[in-house]
């Protein structure tokens, strides 16, 4: 079979050939159909990720049949849910915990192995493209609009970054709970799609006077961010008195410094978040399909134009999800 594993060459990716993967017990295979890529795998290609395992199979995300293993699945079109080891505490992962694709082998194959208890069956809604764009981005905005920012109908709701994975499926997931959902982005053409799907109003945070715009709103009961940076001390700004700002990145780095007197004057809450656990993705798949949420796709590649796909990150204009056709 094919797959795309990271490699000690000069170009790090590379699609292989590979030996089908045998199935335990306990275990199914799977045959994907469509897989989509997160940063984590361009930061891994740009050896930015720690504890690379060379020769992995890379891949969070993926959507496919079930061929072998429990009689309960098979035949199924299913959802792969990317934890591994999550643990019993439901409000913070184990110290044995990762991502599916590294280290363990990922979704960027024709064929993968995988416990029984990390198969969702696909919404009915939905086709197996944009199925396969749901699991990792889609787990992490799960926990960060609802199990930390609870986020509830007529809330005013602030998603920064816009056209990123996480940020696309935050919005989408505000927007159907009732929320009033404002978003920025340093493109105004994002800014305008996103304003096509429901936003109230968006802000290019490269114009020097965005946070004076956007204090005129009135405040933002939750704001949901990956940057981090110095742009912490403009939310706390926007923020309303007892406010949440819930954070997922820091693609911005550290603040420089932390305005502690606005953070404390206001009885904001900062707030951490990653990933999520097995019950969030659950029921962030039944979500999903209750809304008729549909991701959205920025391109779809072949399979074997893969190295186009991870070059995509790249480019500033992309919106929504990568995805690659493998079977």
């Amino acid at each position: 079979m094919k797959a795309v594993v990271i490699t000690s060459r000069t170009e790090p990716i590379q699609l292989i050939e590979s030996a089908k993967p045998l199935v335990k017990e306990d275990e199914c295979l799977v045959r994907i159909k469509y897989a989509s890529l997160n940063r984590r795998d361009q930061w891994i290609r740009e050896g930015k990720y720690p504890n690379i395992k060379w020769d992995t199979v890379l891949g969070s995300d993926g959507c496919g049949v079930v061929e072998e293993g429990s009689s309960k699945w098979l035949g199924k079109e299913v959802v792969i849910n990317p934890n591994v080891n999550w643990g019993p505490n439901p409000d913070a992962q184990s110290d044995q915990y990762s991502i599916l694709g590294m280290p363990k082998n990922g979704t960027l194959s024709e064929c993968i192995s995988i416990p029984a208890d990390r198969l969702v069956e696909k919404p009915s809604h939905l086709s197996n493209e944009t199925t396969a764009a749901l699991p990792l981005a889609g787990l992490t905005a799960f926990r960060a609009v609802f199990t930390k920012g609870q986020i509830a109908k007529g809330q005013r709701v602030l998603v920064t970054g816009i056209g990123g994975g996480v940020a696309q499926f935050a919005f989408q997931f505000a927007l159907a709970t009732g929320a009033e959902v404002h978003v920025t982005s340093g493109d105004n053409k994002k800014i305008k799609k996103a304003c096509k799907q429901g936003a109230i109003v968006g802000f290019n945070y490269n114009d020097e006077d965005w946070t004076r715009s956007a204090s005129k709103a009135g405040g933002f009961d939750v704001i949901i961010d990956s940057a981090g940076g110095d742009l912490i001390n403009s939310y706390l700004k926007l923020v309303k008195p007892a406010g949440k700002i819930v954070m997922y990145g820091s693609t911005a780095g550290s603040p420089q410094k932390l305005d502690v007197f606005r953070l404390f004057w206001a009885q904001a809450q900062i707030m951490g978040s990653t990933m999520g656990n097995d019950q969030e993705f659950e029921n962030m798949v039944k979500f999903v399909s209750t809304h008729e949420i549909i991701p959205t796709i920025d391109k779809t590649f072949l399979f074997g134009d893969y190295l186009s796909a991870f070059d995509r990150f790249k480019s500033p204009d992309h919106f929504g999800k990568i995805v690659l056709k493998i079977d």
